[in-house]
């Protein structure tokens, strides 16, 4: 069967419940009864060949992936897309940043570079009761390659740095305790749409699963958006249907809605 269109998913609930920090049972059989009709993709703000990622990656086997809110995008073991964030921006967010007292940075492959690393030490300890986190001096990432970048901390701290630099967003986290840093121009959105031209679809073709504020182009712009259950408001505001949340089978539960599974399977 040719496959009918594009089905994304943004992970952090969406995909994976925080309240257990595991994909629940429903939506990872929801994929799998997905796979004949639609490319999988996860869309999401993490580099998913990280440390901390790579299991869920393995988990729902995507066909692609939407890395870092469109920075860099994978069809398997292939690159399609690449952006690095501009040298000169991120020595003045860095500069910014440390005087101001907030946790910036970014993981890249095992080691996490951030600035006022106490902080996301402490946020670890609250939600973990542990941090394993392998710091380096986030000072180094100047002198490699770096498309995104992480605040950890208050809402506010958000907000002041997006009001510093306009050529970025602070998208928030659901949970308003961090949010992504990107350039203005970079979204799943556009990382979608370069999916579609490398598929051969439209942005019609696309049905999009999300929650938070790094969703917000991607919700409106997809053929069919919608928002989980416990997404921010914003979100559910613009999307053309509302699911249960993740922990009561969102995924599992917006699929039967609109009767994604194929026939033969849906009488199981």
């Amino acid at each position: 069967m040719n496959k009918q269109g594009i089905i994304s998913f943004d992970l952090d609930q969406t995909l994976l419940d925080h309240s257990i920090y595991r994909i629940p049972e429903s939506a990872l059989k929801a994929v799998e009864k997905l796979r004949e009709r639609f490319y999988i993709v996860l869309s999401t703000g993490r580099d998913m060949d990280n440390y901390y990622s790579r299991e869920y990656k393995e988990q729902v086997g995507p066909d692609a992936i939407i890395h870092m809110n469109g920075t860099k995008i994978t069809v398997g073991d292939k690159m399609i897309y690449d952006h690095e964030m501009d040298r000169e921006l991120l020595e003045r967010i860095f500069s910014y940043a440390d005087k101001a007292g907030y946790a910036v940075g970014v993981t890249i492959g095992d080691e996490d570079y951030y600035l006022h690393q106490e902080i996301v030490r402490a946020m670890d300890l609250e939600r973990w009761g542990e941090c394993g986190r392998k710091f380096r001096d986030a000072w180094k990432l100047l002198d490699g390659r770096v498309r995104t970048l992480a605040y950890i901390g208050r809402e506010e701290g958000a907000k002041d740095l997006e009001a510093h630099f306009p050529e970025l967003k602070c998208l928030l986290f659901a949970g308003k305790r961090g949010a992504d840093v990107v350039e203005k121009e970079a979204s799943k959105a556009k990382g979608l749409q370069r999916l579609c031209d490398y598929y051969g679809y439209s942005m019609k073709d696309v049905i999009a699963f999300g929650d938070s504020m790094n969703d917000y182009e991607m919700i409106c712009q997809a053929g069919l958006g919608i928002a989980m259950g416990n997404a921010i408001e914003e979100l559910k505001e613009v999307a053309d249907y509302i699911t249960t949340s993740v922990s009561d089978d969102g995924i599992w539960n917006g699929c039967q809605h609109f009767h994604f599974f194929v026939r033969e399977e849906e009488t199981d």
